[in-house]
């Protein structure tokens, strides 16, 4: 029988290793996994690369992770933090201590889509010719330079959804979807935190996301 709902944080992150890849979804405090991201700093992780949509919401998570300096690389659409005063990755990109890489968030999207669908890479006029297109590969398709983008994927993608079924079917709440249903599909391993556990399986009407892109939920409550 199909169960993907496991009992505990240990469960739903067996195998979490250092030097992994993380796709972390959620968009402002739309489907951030706060429950996953704050079991990150204790399992003592290092090297890992995180690839998100603004980075400052895993500070307000739990600074633990750039403040030990766990995280290696970021891939990300916005890298500011709440304050005037720079933050802790901030500081340490400055330093040299943190490598980063700016996507435009369209562009993000689609590479994540990209890496689901099995495309390499594609072109696309957004940033071309800009500082963002420094070192890649541009052409002019039709009169208009474009710009080679790879695509993105991970060993990880930690997800927040609002309901899921024992099969991994998943409901997502308004916003809370956001990059989520992109980054499963692009990940070796899909890990969700859901609000609830439906003792029925859902509704198709209902299935924002399919279990075959699930590997294991974890019912927990939100965290703000």
């Amino acid at each position: 029988m199909i169960n993907k709902v496991v009992a505990d944080m240990a469960a739903a992150l067996d195998g979490m290793r250092s030097g992994a890849s993380l796709m972390i979804g959620g968009f402002g405090n739309a489907g951030i996994p706060a429950n996953l991201v704050c079991a990150l700093a204790p399992m003592e992780l290092t090297g890992l690369t995180l690839i998100i949509n603004a980075i400052r919401r895993i500070d307000e998570c739990d600074k633990a992770l750039f403040d030990e300096g766990r995280i290696d690389r970021v891939i990300t659409t916005a890298f500011r933090g709440p304050g005037r005063a720079p933050a802790n990755f901030e500081v340490q990109w400055r330093r040299g201590q943190l490598g980063l890489e700016i996507v435009p968030q369209g562009t993000f999207a689609e590479r994540i889509r990209a890496g689901g669908a099995g495309i390499p890479a594609f072109y696309t006029p957004t940033a071309a010719g800009t500082d963002l297109a420094e070192g890649r590969e541009q052409r002019e398709f039709g009169g208009r330079l474009c710009v080679l983008e790879t695509a993105l994927r991970a060993d990880f993608a930690l997800l927040r959804a609002q309901k899921a079924d024992r099969f991994g079917n998943l409901y997502f709440r308004g916003t809370q979807a956001n990059f989520g249903t992109a980054m499963a599909t692009a990940a070796d391993l899909t890990i969700v935190e859901v609000e609830e556990i439906s003792a029925a399986p859902l509704p198709p009407e209902q299935i924002h996301l399919p279990g075959i892109y699930v590997d294991r939920v974890l019912q927990a409550p939100r965290l703000d």
